[in-house]
């Protein structure tokens, strides 16, 4: 809590034997974290040390002419001539007073509302520790604190790691409207129950890390709808997924958009999310800024009252009655008192252009919520401090802390993982395929460097047991913690996606049934760094064999058994295709190519079927969390690398020209060698 008298508490420094007293008082908090102003603990979020530079000059502003010496002269020279002689010689006065600098102009603009020292360290030099993380009750308890009847919660989730940062039980939890109202017919916003309507949207940012453009994030939107339904589960029957929101708040895709129905909705809007999934970023690109003169407001209303009494009265008196009510208005919010069992601070004088909260790659810079008003009191936009996304972070060396943090979209390399070797991922996250793997493709979607090594190796090096550990960036001691996270297999079915010409429309339209192959895959997340995707090629046969145990001896059909199948074999010829046909006149005229064999079942998407043989990888992981698993987004085809003309100059193939030459030199020189030694 904010002392009643910060000067008091610690007093600043004495000018000579008199004490310099504060003109204006600290903030009640923090524009930055949100923090509530204290100065008795310096190692806590919103401390402000009173001996800092900006500290003392906000509390002390000062008055400096910066006026130049010609211009005071000049003032001076025209305060003792005569006007009206002046006049009568042809002086234009007016034009004279009109070229004087206004004082005003020359005075030092008022000093900005200083950060507190953590969050100056966070601006300036990069350091600073994250908070404790509130819990899932108090930030519902913070919204149950309203004093708004409208409330849309904002329910912000990372694309990074998508859907890993999604809080399951906050519908629940919120009550957000009951079961009947959810149905696709019921009017848009619902109904009223008790005094308060709470309504939820689901919003994706940092979707420029998915694709290069927009229109390919856009295309996305189905396959991010349908991920997100399978991760709510059980808790998402009820909720609706027609207000999620796909943005990117760096590149501006969609926020002008979601701005607009803020302003639109009004009351409260709240940011809630796990930390460091862009909640601050987000709330600055989409806060209605410049919007005060849309609706009158209490604060307006009592000005033009004021500037109506004041009418009679001369233009100096009504300057003066005019500063004295933005000093009341000022008094007011510094000296308003906080209620100590609120949840909710105090809300902050409302301007046009607010200071936003600060952004930074720390997890948890938010502290405490921060209450932006809009609109002449039209609503406000609230940024609630994060919850915990993960604790990964603690495993890994203060100075690579930052390197887990997918920044820009990454363009990954191609690796191959074949049996017997492991991707290692910073040295402490172990991806190892199952034998007997088939030879796999790993693509890391990750800020950290990942690599492919021999699977001993792997295992020395997460274990950090190993004589070359320079590819980790875990702390001592993670090796000892490091455990099985799951057993993840490559069940959905990417096929039509990978194949490339053979299954296209335009192209020779083959189906994926009549393919003597499968094409396999998933994605392995890792909580708040990134996700990697694993494809695998895949023998039909191999993939529906049923798998026999070595201990049980083969079963013999009788006889009768074998003459029926090979009675409904030959009844089971089918005609042959086109391409078919064409294939095999290519290969002997007078020769009938046998129809191929009747295509197995499909693969099925969700991988239900249990009988199938998938691929399994294993992952490794400090103490077996952090580590999840989705359908695959296809981000290799996204964005592998475009083969371009410039591309192709960068290493040219080399010319056999020469050689070829050599070759033919070297052929004729024994040939003319040959007649002369037969000679003798």
């Amino acid at each position: 809590m904010q002392a009643d008298s910060p000067t008091e508490a610690t007093p600043l420094p004495e000018n000579g034997s008199q004490k310099i007293r504060p003109v204006q008082k600290l903030p009640k908090q923090c524009r930055g974290c949100g923090a509530l102003s204290q100065t008795a603990f310096p190692n806590q979020p919103g401390y402000f040390d009173l001996s800092r530079k900006a500290v003392q000059n906000y509390l002390n502003p000062q008055t400096i002419n910066r006026s130049r010496r010609e211009d005071q002269v000049y003032e001076e020279a025209l305060k003792y001539f005569d006007h009206q002689e002046l006049r009568s010689k042809g002086v234009d006065v007016e034009a004279l007073a009109l070229s004087l600098v206004p004082l005003e102009a020359n005075q030092r603009p008022p000093p900005k509302v200083p950060l507190c020292d953590r969050c100056h360290a966070l601006v300036h030099n990069h350091t600073g520790e994250s908070i404790y993380h509130p819990s899932i009750e108090s930030i519902r308890d913070t919204i149950l604190e309203s004093p708004y009847k409208y409330n849309h919660v904002y329910h912000v989730l990372d694309a990074a790691d998508f859907p890993m940062s999604l809080l399951p039980q906050l519908s629940h939890l919120l009550d957000t409207m009951p079961l009947r109202t959810k149905n696709r017919r019921s009017r848009a916003g619902g109904r009223f129950y008790g005094d308060q309507k709470m309504e939820l949207s689901f919003v994706i940012t940092r979707c420029d890390l998915l694709a290069p453009t927009k229109a390919q994030v856009d295309r996305l939107f189905p396959y991010l709808q349908e991920v997100l339904r399978e991760a709510l589960g059980r808790t998402g029957r009820n909720v609706r997924l027609g207000n999620l929101i796909a943005l990117s708040a760096k590149r501006s895709w969609w926020t002008k958009e979601l701005k607009e129905d803020i302003w639109r909705r009004g009351g409260a809007g709240w940011m809630v999310g796990k930390a460091n999934v862009g909640k601050s970023q987000l709330f600055e690109a989409v806060f209605p800024k410049g919007r005060m003169e849309s609706t009158p407001s209490r604060h307006q209303i009592r000005v033009d009252m004021h500037s109506k009494e004041s009418k009679g009265k001369s233009e100096a008196q009504s300057r003066l009655a005019d500063e004295d009510l933005e000093a009341q208005e000022i008094e007011y919010f510094e000296e308003g008192e906080l209620d100590e069992y609120s949840l909710l601070p105090p809300a902050i004088k409302e301007t046009n252009y607010p200071e936003m909260p600060l952004v930074s790659d720390l997890p948890g810079t938010t502290a405490s919520p921060i209450r932006i008003p809009f609109g002449n009191g039209r609503g406000e936009l609230i940024d609630l401090p994060g919850l915990e996304r993960t604790g990964l972070e603690k495993y890994v060396r203060d100075e690579h802390r930052l390197s887990l943090i997918m920044r820009s979209r990454i363009i990954p390399e191609q690796m191959t993982l074949t049996p017997g070797r492991s991707l290692l991922i910073g040295g402490f996250i172990r991806i190892t395929p199952r034998e007997p793997a088939p030879i796999m493709l790993t693509y890391a979607f990750t800020p950290i460097e990942a690599h492919v090594t021999r699977t001993e190796k792997a295992i020395g090096i997460q274990n950090q047991t190993g004589e070359v550990n320079v590819d980790s960036i875990a702390v001592p001691g993670t090796g000892e913690k490091t455990k099985l996270a799951g057993s993840f297999e490559l069940k959905w079915d990417v096929t039509k996606q990978r194949t490339g010409p053979l299954t296209r429309r335009d192209a020779i339209n083959l189906s994926v049934d009549r393919l003597p192959y499968r094409v396999l895959s998933t994605d392995i997340l890792i909580e708040g760094v990134g996700w990697v995707e694993i494809t695998a090629q895949v023998r039909t046969k191999d993939l529906y064999n049923q798998k026999v145990p070595s201990d049980t001896p083969p079963v013999e059909e009788p006889q009768e058994k074998k003459e029926e199948n090979r009675e409904e074999k030959k009844e089971e010829k089918r005609e042959l295709s086109a391409l078919e046909r064409l294939e095999a006149i290519a290969e002997d005229p007078k020769k009938k190519r046998s129809p191929p064999p009747p295509p197995p079942p499909p693969v099925e998407e969700n991988g239900e079927n249990e009988e199938l043989n998938w691929p399994i990888v294993d992952v490794y992981s400090p103490e077996g969390k952090f580590i999840s698993s989705r359908q695959p987004m296809n981000g290799w085809m996204l964005n592998k690398r475009k083969v371009t003309k410039e591309s192709k100059r960068k290493r040219p193939r080399r010319s056999m020209k020469g050689m070829k030459k050599l070759e033919k030199k070297r052929r004729r020189e024994r040939e003319a060698a040959a007649p002369a030694s037969s000679s003798f």
